[in-house]
């Protein structure tokens, strides 16, 4: 299939564990085959580290941070400042060497492809599993325009979001959208919300195989989850219908960020990779002065503390030295 260089998927990242969530989703749509351009906006707060990871998988990363800009999401900002992130978002409609796109939130995953989508009009959305009168804006049709852009900017000084988040004023701009033409109502497999399986899981077991987008609404990510590398699968401390339907959507992000994303965040010159962060409360940061603690009479090696140090922090190397067959050797070592 021909590349379509004028249209995108765009997605956002505003810190570094949005990004790894961005690129996974970047991965499952070149899984599948897009024939779209592939964008991530980013923020200051990601790492150079991540941004490095970005610009090789996307197609453009571009950083955005409307508090330190020239334009009119600055002056907006000194009227409404609680509409950053909101913002931040909307910028989306500024990229004009565009002449159409997909916004994806950087917890969405796709499942099949979606380019079809980009047959869709602006603006083009799911109904919000919570309230379907509104559109969810985890996956919408849009067109890029500064004059949109700059429009939902004033529309916001002026009306603010009714739920102090771009769904909230994305819905009071496009107000029309549950009323005006059926056809911008996209189907909810393209933003199935995990939460939405709750309340209705016979639909999903009846179209469930037809799902495009999954969608990890809520406050619980599938990064913030602990992963079983021996398994290949997330680990559940209690079953419910939704974990054992959902679960499946879940491995696929794992296996996706194991196999694919784990590779990216390699750092040069032969650095140790970045490692995946355990879900449980981060303990408090260890100060160089550990280098000073020792063991009996030995001193601690740099390198050993700089290993505790990651493990105090939750950052443990599952695919290397950290791997439950290491580990299992020095305690028996240890126990001997």
């Amino acid at each position: 299939m021909p590349v379509v260089t004028d249209q995108a998927f765009v997605t956002l990242a505003t810190n570094d564990a949005y990004a790894k969530g961005a690129l996974v989703l970047c991965q499952s749509l070149k899984q599948h085959n897009t024939t779209r351009q592939v964008v991530v906006l980013f923020t200051p707060q990601v790492s150079s580290k991540m941004r490095h990871a970005l610009q090789c998988l996307f197609d453009e990363a571009r950083e955005v941070n409307v508090l330190d800009s020239g334009d009119t999401a600055h002056l907006a900002l000194l009227s409404r400042p609680e509409l950053g992130i909101t913002f931040t978002k909307i910028h989306c409609w500024c990229l004009v060497q565009y002449s159409k796109c997909v916004f994806m939130d950087a917890d969405t995953l796709v499942c099949q492809n979606i380019d079809e989508l980009f047959e869709r009009e602006e603006l083009s959305a799911a109904p919000d599993p919570g309230w379907p009168d509104c559109f969810n804006t985890g996956v919408f049709v849009y067109v890029p325009s500064v004059e949109i852009y700059d429009r939902l900017l004033q529309f916001a000084v002026e009306n603010g979001s009714f739920d102090g988040g771009d769904q909230g004023l994305l819905n009071s701009f496009f107000r029309n959208w549950s009323t005006v033409d059926i056809h911008k109502h996209l189907p909810f497999i393209y933003n199935l919300a995990s939460i939405a399986l709750y309340s209705y899981l016979p639909a999903f077991k009846q179209f469930g195989a037809s799902v495009k987008v999954v969608h990890f609404l809520g406050l619980t990510k599938p990064w913030h989850h602990t992963y079983s590398v021996e398994t290949k699968s997330a680990v559940q401390e209690s079953m419910s219908p939704m974990d054992s339907t959902f679960i499946n959507f879940l491995n696929t992000w794992w296996d996706i960020y194991t196999t694919s994303i784990l590779p990216l965040l390699t750092q040069e010159n032969g650095e140790k990779r970045e490692t995946q962060k355990l879900p449980q409360t981060v303990k408090e940061e260890i100060t160089d002065s550990f280098l000073a603690l020792s063991l009996g009479s030995e001193p601690v090696d740099p390198d050993q503390a700089q290993d505790w140090c990651r493990w105090e922090e939750g950052n443990m190397d599952y695919m290397g030295k950290d791997a439950f067959a290491n580990i299992q050797k020095k305690l028996d070592k240890f126990l001997k």
